[in-house]
């Protein structure tokens, strides 16, 4: 169908945007060859969108309901400003745009907009990144103390962490699918378009095609740009971005896995000390958390003015 079109996009981008987030820091350290990491990553991201995505659908639908038209404008704004943003090289929240979006093309039909679910979602654009900036800078503590009584080699521990890094990076791609994937196809289910199953299944296989098609950009930013860490550090942080995301998940409320990891990173860099951030980079990163619902926002609200008399 025409009008899932958009939606196909915005899965693509995201998966182009989000990649980093799950397996950037596994490449950059080694233990996942680049090739691999994606494959492995477009397979779980399916995975978890297909089996545990329909429960932030029901969010999204409550609050902005749209008809096919105004869905198809949703997902074209929100597509076209996470692929602005991933052509620049930055982490953008893609949970964001959706929200701008559904919100601007809400305003412009004169559809009503459930503004106490809209404040429980920008609540978790805060405690997201916080959250896990908090849990990776306590596992680092911990984590950091349990090495040094540990009377094991280093080349033991390396590979320990090496194969923590695999096994984690899957479940933060699964994470990334069952909570993302409502920024894809959420609106869709909501306007009665798809049921949820297949709606999971489509938007888990763009946001595939996504990861396996043009994740280098960002991440080169998240991986190699922000922080430097190495393996037990990367460890720490992947393990506190999927743990947020799983529960986000848990109680339906899609959040931005770039917010997550972002703040996971920024944890692990602040157990190192402050001079371990690269804070000019973090500042235009958060810039852009900033200005992203916004630009959708505005998008959508446009979008529709020009298109809505067309789509109905």
């Amino acid at each position: 169908m025409w009008a899932l079109l958009p939606a196909l996009f915005m899965g693509w981008a995201l998966g182009a945007n989000d990649a980093a987030n799950v397996c950037g820091l596994a490449i950059t350290t080694g233990a996942l060859r680049y090739r691999w990491a994606l494959i492995l990553t477009g397979m779980f991201v399916t995975l978890g969108a297909f089996l545990s995505g329909a429960k932030g659908m029901g969010t999204y639908s409550a609050l902005a309901a749209h008809g096919l038209g105004g869905a198809f404008v949703v997902a074209l704004a929100a597509g076209l400003t996470v692929t602005a943003m991933t052509w620049k090289g930055l982490p953008v929240s893609t949970s964001q745009a959706a929200v701008g979006a559904i919100v601007g093309v809400a305003l412009a039909a004169g559809k009503p907009v459930d503004w106490s679910v809209f404040a429980r979602i920008a609540i978790s654009w805060v405690s997201s990144p916080l959250g896990a900036l908090l849990i990776a800078f306590v596992l680092h503590a911990v984590v950091g103390f349990l090495l040094s009584h540990l009377p094991l080699s280093l080349e033991v521990l390396d590979r320990v962490a090496r194969l923590g890094l695999v096994l984690i990076s899957l479940w933060g791609a699964y994470a990334l699918g069952a909570n993302n994937v409502a920024n894809v196809v959420g609106v869709f289910v909501g306007a009665k378009v798809l049921p949820a199953h297949l709606a999971g299944l489509l938007g888990g296989a763009a946001i595939a095609l996504g990861v396996l098609t043009y994740a280098r950009p960002v991440i080169e930013t998240v991986g190699q740009r922000l922080v430097q860490v190495g393996t037990w550090p990367a460890l720490v942080a992947l393990g506190a971005q999927a743990a947020v995301l799983q529960i986000f998940t848990a109680v339906g409320v899609p959040v931005s896995s770039s917010q997550a990891v972002v703040g996971a990173v920024v944890g692990v860099g602040l157990a190192k000390g402050v001079s371990a951030v690269n804070l000019r980079r973090v500042g235009g990163i958060v810039a852009g958390w900033v200005v992203t619902p916004a630009v959708a926002g505005a998008l959508g609200f446009l979008l529709w003015l020009g298109l809505g008399r067309f789509l109905g």
